[in-house]
Parts: structure tokens; C-alpha cells; sequence
């Protein structure tokens, strides 16, 4: 075993030197834009009227369509708060029979404009019977968006943005729930937006009566609600680290914390191609060892699209239950269409490709630093995905969206399966506009499940709750 990597004493000057660099970067161009409604109309406070450098070339003021689900609805009506009726109705049908009741060193972290391609739409789905479900879905509040009392326009210039993937920082002296979230617009009308590629909150809120409550960000504080880059504004997080000549995006899709430290998996974008499909130049792992203050890469963590590690392109972290030493990563392909497949590696050991298993169903063995070996544990289509230990069931535990755009979940004894069937959470039907992205939240482990969620047509996060049978 090789000795733990450190990187806490790596400080700027000597990271620069080394090629270990955590720095901001170039702020990447606008790209994206849900600036209508109240998202519009919101003004910036004079101290907040801060323009983001950008490069020179500026690209289209549109939606980064590659988040957009299939068949969303742009402009369709925002949905209620509070119980929803159709979907209560159509999640109360009988239990089915026997339903489950470190360190490495770090690189820096100028992207070209997406090309807008015409989404193509699907061709209609087969009709099938709707999965059976639990008895009843909420949505709880806004956590992004000018409906929100977080009121993340004015506090941290974000009116629209998406996925808010949660989870635990591990840390006892000052415990909260981390959230990182995707492309990121401020105030509309500054120019360029203020566009993000990524931004991060922070919240110690437990109780999520109304929403997920995050505090004020604060320069420099790595408690407080976010890490900005002043008052007002959440800075970006992830940079480029010039690993791709064509770079449109770089998107979190998991976070854990191991060992005092954040790790998040996210994706480089080539292009955001047709709804619900776009390629990668890789995946990797970067991390934080200041509660998600400042951020590199861990250059060893980087999969490009080929050899078998083309399935890991997304992920979803999931400790496991007691008595088991391994971190596990799920992963999935590009876009919305392919199946979830599962590696395991000892925490200590993440930075590190060659450490890792993978499971292997046809042998019904982990297969060592051998990503094509891995063969999938749920079948797609499985989207933006995220798993958790489920005290109450005593059952690992799914969210994902399926090949109809609904948000499904499914229960399995161990990480790697049998997974069971899908269960309906969220009928896409019933809230339309385009829902995506089921991130459950790290603290609800028992009956009541939270979980963010985001609506396309809104382009903001909204928090959900499922009270499972």
C-alpha cells in the first residue's frame, strides 16, 4: 500500500511550481439563461452588480440544453407547494408482493461556446402499467430561484440553476450538508449573466420544513452558506484544469466526504448535444480540504470516455452499511440512456484508479483496476442517480429518472444487487416542465425521504419529501 498522499501543506507559490495548482481560472462565458418572470425583473443591489470576467468570445444567451430533459415543457406553469393530489392518487396502489418495507497532488482547475443543436424528440414510449410507490410525495419548497426563502438571488446572484447534489461533510466540529449545483446564472441583466460553471451551498438545517435554509455566504469563511467571491455573489468552485481542447461545461455529479476531506465527481463537457444526450472529454474527482472553500483536481481520477470507463462518466457515491470498509461509486454514461454500474475502493485509497473493483455479475466477483469488467447492476435508462443506506428499510436505496422522465427509486440488500423493481416517485406528468436530477439529502435515512429536484422549466432546485410505506 502506498503511503497517504498529502496536499495540506502544498501552499500556492509551491503548488504553482509543482503543477499541484488550486486556482480560480478563467471564468467561463455565458451559456446559460432562465431569466424570465421574476428571475428578470430582479435588479442587483449596487454592491452586487459585479461582472464576472469572461474571455472574449461570447456564445449564445441560451439553456445549456444538455440537462434538458426529453419533451420538457419550457413553459410550463411552476407546480404547488404542499401535497400533490394526481400524484398521491397514483401512488397508493396495493404493496406488491414481498415489496421490501489522502493525498495526491492537485492541478488548476477557457471553455469554447456550445454548439445549440435542434432537440430531437423521442419517439413515444410503449404503454406499460405505472409502477407501484409510496403513499405520498410533497413538494416541501424552492431551494434555488426567485420562489425561494433563501432568497438566492439577492444573497448569493444565482436566479437560475440546477441539481443541488447534498451530502454529509463528515465534519464533527461544525456539521452541515454540502450541496453542489450546475451551470449557475445571476443577474440577468449584467452582462453575461454572471454565469457559473458550478456553485456550492452549505446548511445545517435539519429540520427542511419549508426548504433546505442556507446561511448568509460569508468571504472566506468555510462555514458559512456558500463560498463566494464577494458579498453577495457564489464564486465557481470547479475550473478548468486544460485537460480538453473543447470544454462547454463542468458539471459535479457526486460528492462524499472521507477522511476530513470533499470529494466530487463531476463531469467535462465536449458538447451538449439533443435533450437528455451530450458527450464528455472525461470524469474525475476533485477535492476540497477546507469544507468545499477552494478546490482541485486529482489529476490520477481522470477517465476519459474509453476502455470501460466510459460507464463511469456520472457518478453517485454511496457509503455503505455497518461493518462494510469500502467507498462505492456508481456510474453512468453520457446523457440519459445508459445503465448504472458500480466500483468499490477503500477510502484512503480514492485518488488512486488502479485501487478500485469492479463488480462483475456474470462472475459474481469484484474485478480489480479493470473498468471494462464491470457489468451493469441496473439497467438503463438511469439518469442522474444518487444512493443511499436506508435505516428504515434496511436496504440500499436508488433515486434516479427513467426512460419516461419519471423519478423512480429501487431498494437492493447490497450495493451492487439484485436491485428491485422500480418504484414511481414522481410522475413526470405531474409536474411538467421537465423534472430531473432525484439528489436525496444525507440526513434522511429513516421513513420521510428528502430529496432536491429540478424542474427545467423553472431552471431552479426545488426540495421534495416521499414518505416510504
Amino acid at each position: 500500500m502506498s503511503p497517504r498522499p498529502r496536499i495540506a501543506s502544498v501552499t500556492m507559490a509551491s503548488a504553482a511550481a509543482l503543477g499541484l495548482i488550486v486556482s480560480l481560472g478563467v471564468t467561463p462565458i455565458a451559456n446559460a439563461e432562465p431569466c424570465e418572470g421574476a428571475a428578470a425583473q430582479a435588479q442587483p443591489l449596487p454592491n452586487q452588480a459585479f461582472e464576472i470576467p469572461s474571455p472574449s468570445r461570447i456564445s449564445p444567451l441560451n439553456r445549456p440544453i444538455g440537462h434538458k430533459p426529453a419533451g420538457a415543457n419550457d413553459q410550463a406553469a411552476l407546480p404547488k407547494l404542499g401535497l400533490l393530489p394526481s400524484i398521491l392518487k397514483a401512488l397508493t396502489p396495493p404493496p406488491q408482493p414481498g415489496q421490501v418495507r489522502q493525498q495526491a497532488g492537485v492541478v488548476p482547475t477557457t471553455p469554447k461556446p456550445a454548439p445549440v443543436a435542434k432537440p430531437v424528440e423521442p419517439a413515444p414510449a410503449p404503454a406499460a402499467a405505472p409502477p407501484s410507490g409510496p403513499p405520498g410525495t410533497s413538494l416541501v419548497g424552492w431551494v434555488t430561484g426567485p420562489d425561494s426563502p433563501n432568497q438566492t438571488i439577492q444573497r448569493f446572484a444565482i436566479t437560475g440553476t440546477d441539481l443541488g447534489i447534498m451530502w454529509d461533510n463528515g465534519d464533527p466540529t461544525n456539521h452541515q450538508v454540502l450541496m453542489a449545483f450546475g451551470d449557475t446564472n445571476g443577474y440577468c441583466g449584467i452582462p453575461n449573466k454572471q454565469w457559473r460553471y458550478n456553485a456550492l451551498f452549505r446548511s445545517s438545517d435539519g429540520a427542511l420544513s419549508n426548504t433546505v435554509a442556507v446561511p448568509d455566504g460569508v468571504v472566506g469563511n468555510k462555514y458559512s452558506g456558500s463560498p463566494v467571491w464577494r458579498q453577495g455573489i457564489s464564486k465557481q468552485i470547479i475550473n478548468t484544469i486544460g485537460q480538453a481542447p473543447d470544454e462547454t461545461g463542468i458539471i459535479p455529479t457526486a460528492g462524499v466526504a472521507v477522511g476530513g476531506n470533499q470529494l466530487l465527481n463531476f463531469m467535462s463537457i465536449r458538447d451538449w448535444n439533443s435533450p437528455g444526450s451530450w458527450s464528455t472529454n472525461f470524469s474525475a474527482i476533485a477535492v476540497s480540504q477546507d469544507n468545499g472553500e477552494n478546490w482541485g483536481v486529482y489529476p490520477g481520477t481522470i477517465r476519459p470516455p474509453t476502455g470501460g470507463n466510459e460507464n463511469f462518466q456520472m457518478g453517485a457515491f454511496l457509503k455503505p452499511g455497518p461493518g462494510d470498509p469500502y467507498l462505492y461509486s456508481f456510474g453512468t454514461p453520457n446523457g440519459r440512456g445508459g445503465s448504472a454500474y458500480i466500483a468499490r475502493v477503500a477510502p484512503n485509497l480514492v485518488p488512486d484508479l488502479s485501487k478500485y473493483e469492479y463488480w462483475n455479475g456474470d462472475s459474481g466477483a469484484w474485478v480489480p483496476a479493470n473498468p471494462a469488467a464491470a457489468t451493469p447492476v441496473i439497467p438503463g435508462p438511469v439518469s442522474e442517480m444518487s444512493a443511499q443506506y436506508n435505516t428504515y428499510l434496511r436496504q440500499y436505496l436508488a433515486l434516479y429518472g427513467n426512460g419516461s422522465n419519471d423519478i423512480v427509486m429501487r431498494t437492493s440488500p447490497t450495493p451492487q444487487g439484485p436491485w428491485g423493481p422500480e418504484q414511481l416517485l414522481v410522475p413526470q406528468s405531474q409536474i411538467p416542465g421537465g423534472i430531473y436530477a432525484p439528489f436525496l439529502h444525507p440526513w434522511s435515512t429513516g421513513r420521510e425521504l428528502y430529496y432536491n429536484l429540478s424542474l427545467w422549466s423553472a431552471y431552479n432546485v426545488m426540495l421534495m419529501k416521499t414518505i416510504l410505506p
